[in-house]
């Protein structure tokens, strides 16, 4: 099993937005050090705790100081930008990146951030498909283009000048694109079936029940059998919310105070889904009444906290339980100690995800 690093960072409303974007890049070139395989980030335009505004430009500070990691939009919610702009911001990228950028893409999950683009009553999933059928078809594609659609038209046949350059869209450095991944978030996803069938991989997002999150494995599985491709566990994420120490009342302390990083992330997501009414992510099945999700249950089924030895098991066990897959999605959480921050990260990498691996091949060995 591989491991990488996912962030939708959720902030203390009062924190220096400097220090918070000072934080976040110290933890991507933290996870460059440690050899984690890859590294994603999210996006909200209206939001003060989730205050990353743009992955793209998130990850264009990163790229010089960044070595091996790739590193992934988080997603880019495409209905809230112009399908061009997105593909020629994304192939800058990927130049920039020396061919390490994955594309990860999504219709956007903040109202907020759809009221604020004009979405907010509009199909976004069906100006998604578009928006990500007309990115690819530009970078399959020459001027002037000519892509109609139904929220946009893109064209430079009126202006395109082709001996000096102009009207041309850039194309990726990977091609035919680099490779693209699609965060799921509702149980037994349709999307990850689509996704699947299109060539695209799935990421199990962090703040899903286990029970949800195994429903996606099956989902993949029929994209796959559909197009005739192998459903293969090593393209499918997982992300998981993680705190390691080296003691475990220095864990259980960070991890479960009211007023630490790891229970205000879940206090603010409980908050915006159950106003919303997506609370069905946080039960453990589907007839369980609203009232019996409560931000405790939350926190002790999402949230593993422990030692290096306890989390392992713990990892071990949700694997178990889930289904195997092939990348372990460290999930970022606010900096309120720094110190400690760093610490479960570096652990996460040199003591957890070994142990992981050894008892992951014991048993595969045992089986063989």
């Amino acid at each position: 099993m591989k491991l990488g690093f996912f962030t939708m960072p959720i902030h203390p409303l009062e924190k220096d937005w400097r220090q918070s974007l000072k934080e976040d890049r110290e933890a991507f070139l933290l996870a460059d050090e440690l050899g984690f395989s890859e590294a994603y980030v999210g996006e909200h335009t209206t939001d003060k705790a989730e205050n990353i505004t743009s992955c793209i430009a998130f990850i264009a500070w990163l790229a010089a100081a960044t070595r091996q990691i790739k590193l992934g939009t988080g997603t880019v919610n495409l209905p809230n930008s112009h399908p061009a702009a997105v593909a020629a911001s994304i192939a800058m990228l990927d130049h920039m990146l020396d061919g390490r950028l994955i594309f990860g893409i999504s219709p956007g999950g903040l109202l907020s951030d759809a009221e604020l683009f004009g979405n907010l009553d509009a199909d976004r999933n069906a100006m998604f498909l578009e928006a990500i059928n007309q990115v690819l078809a530009i970078w399959e594609g020459k001027p002037p283009y000519n892509l109609a659609g139904k929220y946009w038209n893109i064209s430079v046949e009126k202006t395109r000048i082709e001996d000096i350059g102009q009207g041309f869209i850039a194309k990726p450095l990977q091609r035919p694109h680099p490779p693209i991944v699609v965060t799921a978030v509702a149980p037994f996803s349709k999307g990850v079936t689509e996704a699947a069938a299109r060539g695209w991989e799935p990421i199990s997002a962090n703040f899903l029940m286990p029970a949800w999150v195994k429903s996606h494995w099956p989902k993949y599985v029929e994209g796959c059998t559909r197009v005739g491709r192998p459903a293969d566990p090593s393209n499918w994420r997982v992300a998981k919310s993680v705190f390691v120490a080296k003691d475990a009342a220095t864990a259980k302390a960070y991890a479960t105070d009211p007023d630490g990083p790891y229970v205000y992330y879940y206090r603010s997501l409980f908050t915006k889904l159950k106003r919303s009414g997506r609370i069905e992510l946080f039960k453990t099945r589907r007839d369980q009444p609203d009232d019996d999700v409560t931000l405790e249950s939350i926190c002790d089924r999402l949230i593993i906290y422990g030692t290096p030895e306890s989390v392992a098991d713990q990892l071990l066990a949700f694997q178990q339980e889930v289904g195997t897959f092939g990348t372990l999605l460290y999930a970022g959480k606010d900096w309120r100690d720094r110190e400690l921050g760093r610490r479960s990260m570096i652990l996460m990498a040199e003591q957890v995800m070994p142990r992981v691996n050894a008892a992951s091949a014991r048993t595969s060995d045992a089986a063989g």
